[in-house]
Order: C-alpha cells, then structure tokens, then sequence
C-alpha cells in the first residue's frame, strides 16, 4: 500500500464535512490547478457509493472516480472499494495541531508508485488548502 498524510487546521467536524459532501468535494478532487471535478454524488454508509468525475479544464480528457464504501466510521475512518477492486483507508485522527488526514490504497500497475503518491499527495495537499480557507471564511 501506498500512504499519503497531511494535517488540517480545522475542526475534525469540519474536516470531515469537507471530505464528504459533493459540494466541497467538487472544489478540491483534483491534483493540479489545470484540472477539475464538475461533478460529485456521494451515499457515505457501508454499501454507499460514491462518484466523482475529474477533468481537465480545456476538455481534452475526463475520467470517473467511484467505488464502494466498506466501512464508515463518523470523523474517524473510511474505506472503500474503488470500481478496479483496489483498497483505499482513510483515518481522521483529531490532534493538538489539527486533523491528521492519513490515506492509504493500493497502487495500480499503469504508472510508477512514486507517481501515484505525487498525485494523492497533492490532491490531499489541495483538501487542506480547501478546507483552511473554507474554515477561516466561515469563523469570520
């Protein structure tokens, strides 16, 4: 498995709500600036499914992302299936600098690991931009 982390300075409430509704989720899923993800639905519960769609912003590719949740614990954890039957765990932990976001899943045998961990990583580097701003504008 490959593993990405990242702490946010938000609430773990907040994180987890950023993390999870399509409309926040459509304005962070994306690994680069040139990218982005119009769409989003989301069943959060074991058996839910979930789907985005990513893009690129001058059209020339798009692709969907889903898969199907296997456990869902409220602000601690996640797991799900993706639709290829790779693994994916994600743990919210609540610390003194914030909420330690870990991901974890198995890579796919198209593209080196060290890729695919650039690419998670920065969208997870994206959900904590996202989700710090979002939280300062909405304490103001």
């Amino acid at each position: 498995m490959i593993t990405v982390k990242s702490t946010i300075n938000a609430s773990i409430d907040k994180v987890w709500k950023f993390w999870t509704l399509p409309e926040h989720i459509t304005k962070w899923s994306f690994a680069s600036p040139d990218w982005h993800t119009p769409y989003a639905e989301n069943d959060l519960r074991e058996g839910g499914k979930f789907k985005s769609t990513m893009a690129a912003k001058d059209g020339s590719m798009s692709f969907d992302f889903e898969g199907e949740y296997t456990l869902v614990e409220k602000n601690k954890t996640i797991e799900y299936v993706m639709a290829d039957g790779r693994k994916v765990e994600i743990s919210f932990a609540a610390t003194s600098n914030g909420v330690e976001v870990t991901e974890s899943f198995d890579p796919e045998t198209q593209n080196p690991e060290e890729m695919q961990r650039g690419g998670w990583q920065a969208i997870l580097d994206n959900f904590k931009s996202y989700a710090e701003v979002a939280t300062k504008s909405q304490s103001h």
